[in-house]
């Protein structure tokens, strides 16, 4: 099967920080679901960050869908950010905008029909269990209503690959078990899902590869209850 994100030696600095990523080598198969682990500062936003994009990498080489991001210009970027939904963990919604326009956003910036648009966005709130919630404003729904009306934001467009940067951070144990079953499911459809966290105990029994960082490099060293799990790099 063919990797949807190839890493190859990677390394990221940030200027007066030094590397936050070291030497990282790993693939994600197209269709294949994993989670990537580590403490505050280990690195997993910014590995995110270079897949879509938002930052390119010092040393090493990261292909995205078979495609050099060497080579992507900055005006190819917004068509290259197309293909990847991303889910933030602060839900970064409009909030002075109803829950249709903040899902709405990607498919206006492509410039989809407006008819096209509407049906799109209650696929998506369908999706994520909010359809009916289209004129609601984000600020009177609960922390677990506003993640899911940031999936839904990052599914409309039906990329091929789902970021997720610690989407259950600011969940209680129910909401955040149920923004990993929407990922599960969107899986099973085909999308490939990459998830950063920290909740270890919220993702030892689910049956995905772990992708584990310790301060900005590749590691089996983590909680003894997920080192089945872990991804062998060697």
């Amino acid at each position: 099967m063919a990797d949807i994100i190839h890493f190859h030696r990677v390394s990221h600095r940030y200027e007066g920080v030094g590397d936050v990523l070291s030497d990282v080598t790993f693939t994600l198969a197209k269709g294949e679901m994993a989670f990537l682990t580590g403490t505050s500062g280990a690195g997993k936003s910014t590995l995110l960050k270079l897949i879509a994009l938002l930052e390119r990498p010092t040393r090493g080489q990261v292909m995205v869908n078979g495609q050099n991001i060497a080579s992507v210009k900055s005006r190819q970027i917004p068509a290259f950010r197309q293909q990847i939904g991303v889910v933030f963990q602060n839900f970064n919604l409009l909030y002075d905008r109803p829950v249709f326009a903040n899902v709405a956003l990607p498919l206006v910036i492509r410039g989809i029909g407006h008819d096209d648009i509407g049906r799109r966005v209650r696929a998506a709130l369908d999706a994520v269990g909010l359809l009916g919630k289209e004129k609601v404003m984000p600020i009177t729904l609960s922390g677990g209503e506003q993640q899911r009306v940031g999936i839904a934001r990052a599914i409309v467009a039906k990329p091929q690959l789902l970021l997720a940067d610690e989407p259950t951070g600011n969940l209680d144990p129910n909401m955040a078990k149920e923004v990993m079953e929407l990922f599960r499911r969107f899986n099973e459809v085909g999308v490939s899902v990459l998830v950063a966290t920290h909740a270890v105990s919220l993702i030892k029994k689910l049956p995905y590869r772990v992708i584990h960082l310790d301060k900005g490099q590749l590691s089996t060293r983590q909680s003894p209850e997920m080192m089945e799990k872990t991804v062998d790099f060697g």
